[in-house]
């Protein structure tokens, strides 16, 4: 079994995000970051998730943590350890929080004696590094174990869902019976969506956040054509001169790192063209994401009517370990891909790119989504769906399923396309073919769609929004810096919109 362990957090100054956000709306930041500090009285912020690479929670722990120690908060950040057991039923609670049956096994007794036995092993060594008051939030279904050892030390407490399905079934009904023993002392509960907290959860508890991307982090930092090229070429995505000189850029903690690794692809025949129109998916290998439907609505209603190439890329399954199925999906996505004829197969491409570093990560998957032509994002379900974000903040049209919190992101045709029933391959080509054949529509997609990310989807507003939730079961309060979201319950103030002297994208 893996050790719990701690991830290190650099510091990152808050007033880096002014010239994107603007004056009033960084003050606004700055004056709630000295209350939350007030507040917290050298208090440890504690986070805990299972994975400190490979999905949406890990990347916006690097930076949201580095802005609160930017802002002189102890924050800190502990990653769990398991086995594979106890990894594969977390996938399956996952799945199942979803609506999705997953691989269909049990969660019944045997399951729950190893899920507390694992985490009640990793509470021993938490509680080493946490004290009496300290604020701990726990990520998502792998953590709930930790809420009672925790409370038992005289933590506060709150638990985080980044998942959810947007009409319950039996397979979410019997997930969260599973978790629900384990949240039930929790201090708080936070959600993306309200839709998603369970019926018997404790409204007076609930917190509705949603999550946000850092336009600085390696993967939406702005990057010059030629530097995109370079990257694409080096890493075996695109067709191009692999020059020798190195390919630098920019880490998190603002030193420079190199480009040293390349993406394991399948495909025939040489990569795509530079110049070729590009759909791209970015997502790990998991099958309610969908990847292996992309491909057949794309091999059957759209490479046989354009120039376009498909790039589906995910992660190196082997990096990321608290996804026991990805390797699975990937290879079913790979057999799916050979049955295809060659003329459609051709046009197809899936990579795996890597993820031993984590910087060096970011600026491929960067690379990938400014060159794309159209992003996509054909969940099947979806706790949030940063990807997004992200597309959008790149000015990328994006083609989704109206699923979970894709239609938080997406206004349908202002914004981004939204296709109702991701089952639907044709209405999803169709969508992919008219973007294709229009672009300046792409172009007018893409100006709107990096003006939604900065209003609503940045990190000062998420900081801001758990500052006010910390300081409340602190028993203090901080005056809000108003988000564009509903608050929980109906309870607190349904703030106004963005502010008026924010800078365009």
């Amino acid at each position: 079994m893996e050790r719990l362990r701690e991830v290190p957090v650099g510091a990152l100054p808050p007033a880096r995000l002014t010239p994107v956000i603007g004056a009033e709306r960084a003050a606004r930041f700055e004056e709630m970051a000295g209350q939350a500090r007030r507040i917290l009285g050298g208090r440890v912020v504690m986070n805990v998730n299972s994975t400190a690479v490979g999905g949406g929670v890990a990347e916006m722990l690097q930076t949201l943590l580095g802005y609160l120690r930017g802002a002189g908060l102890d924050a800190r950040w502990t990653v769990l350890g398991g086995n594979p057991d106890f990894f594969t039923i977390t996938k399956r609670i996952h799945n199942r929080i979803h609506g999705s049956p997953g691989d269909g096994g049990a969660l019944g007794a045997g399951e729950n004696e190893i899920f507390r036995t694992t985490t009640t092993e990793n509470a021993a060594e938490l509680l080493a590094m946490v004290e009496r008051g300290d604020f701990v939030l726990l990520h998502d279904p792998q953590t709930a174990g930790l809420v009672e050892p925790l409370k038992q030390a005289g933590a506060i407490v709150a638990w985080r869902s980044h998942i959810g399905c947007d009409e319950p079934n039996e397979w979410s009904e019997a997930a969260w019976e599973f978790l629900r023993p384990y949240l039930a002392d929790v201090d708080a509960y936070v959600f993306s969506r309200e839709g998603y907290a369970p019926s018997w959860l404790d409204r007076a508890r609930l917190w509705i956040i949603p999550p946000s991307i850092d336009p600085f982090a390696p993967k939406n930092v702005p990057l010059p054509q030629r530097t995109i090229s370079r990257i694409l070429a080096y890493t075996g995505v695109l067709r191009g001169d692999v020059v020798s000189t190195p390919i630098h850029f920019e880490r998190r903690d603002g030193t420079v790192g190199r480009l040293d690794r390349h993406a394991d692809i399948l495909q025939t025949g040489p990569p795509p063209p530079n110049d070729a129109p590009l759909v791209v998916q970015v997502s790990r290998w998991d099958r309610l994401k969908d990847m292996q439907g992309v491909m057949e609505s794309f091999a059957a209603h759209v490479a046989g009517a354009t120039s376009a190439h498909l790039l589906l890329v995910g992660p190196n399954v082997s990096g990321v370990t608290d996804d026991p199925e990805g390797g699975l999906v990937l290879r079913e996505c790979m057999e799916r891909w050979q049955q295809l004829p060659h003329s459609r197969r051709s046009r197809i491409h899936l990579a795996c790119i890597p993820t031993a570093d984590v910087d060096e990560n970011a600026v491929i998957v960067n690379a990938i989504q400014r060159h794309a032509t159209i992003v996509t994002q054909k969940s099947l379900a979806e706790g949030f769906g940063l990807t997004v974000a992200e597309a959008m903040w790149k000015r990328r049209p994006v083609v989704a399923s109206r699923v979970g919190g894709i239609s938080d992101q997406i206004t349908h045709g202002e914004n981004g396309i939204l296709v109702d029933d991701p089952s639907d391959l044709a209405t999803f080509g169709d969508a992919l073919r008219g973007i294709l054949a229009d672009p300046a529509a792409a172009r007018r997609l893409g100006r709107n769609a990096a003006l939604q990310a900065r209003d609503f989807f940045l990190g000062d507003r998420h900081l801001s929004q758990y500052a006010e939730m910390i300081a409340s079961l602190l028993g203090g309060e901080i005056e809000p810096n108003p988000p564009p979201h509903r608050r929980p319950g109906g309870t607190k103030r349904r703030p106004p919109g963005p502010s008026p002297d924010v800078t365009q994208p």
